[in-house]
């Protein structure tokens, strides 16, 4: 049995359980979230 998961949904998967935990810490998450996104963009998804 393969489980494949993609690193994109992931992160958003955890980004959005530490909104939901810490709606303090909302606006570093949401720019830890952008700049992960962003890096797998520009690495083409090799991860």
């Amino acid at each position: 049995m393969n489980i494949n998961l993609s690193v994109g949904p992931l992160v958003a998967l955890i980004a959005g359980i530490l909104i939901l935990v810490m709606p303090r810490m909302l606006n570093y998450i949401v720019a830890i979230y952008l700049i992960v996104i962003g890096v797998i963009g520009l690495l083409g998804n090799r991860l």
